[in-house]
């Protein structure tokens, strides 16, 4: 199974009609979704608009990871 992180915005500047994943704000968080999805493994709905980033990237970024993510991610990961 293949996994990417996909962004989860704040408040601030948010703006899911826009096309463009930079529209909808600063990051608040990265969560760990299966390729392809929108829903994070920590069950939280994101949008499909929002930024993503390869699994590698994960622990490589300046905003912080969910947690709950996280673990269940090295659970799933041989």
């Amino acid at each position: 199974m293949r996994y990417e992180m996909r962004a989860e915005y704040g408040p601030a500047g948010r703006s899911e009609e826009s096309p463009e994943p930079a529209a909808l704000g600063p990051v608040k968080v990265w969560h760990m979704v299966r390729e392809g999805e929108t829903a994070a493994l920590c069950g939280r709905d994101l949008s499909a608009q929002a930024a993503t980033q390869s699994a590698e990237a994960w622990g490589a970024t300046t905003e912080p990871f969910c947690h709950t993510c996280g673990a269940l991610y090295l659970r799933e990961v041989p």
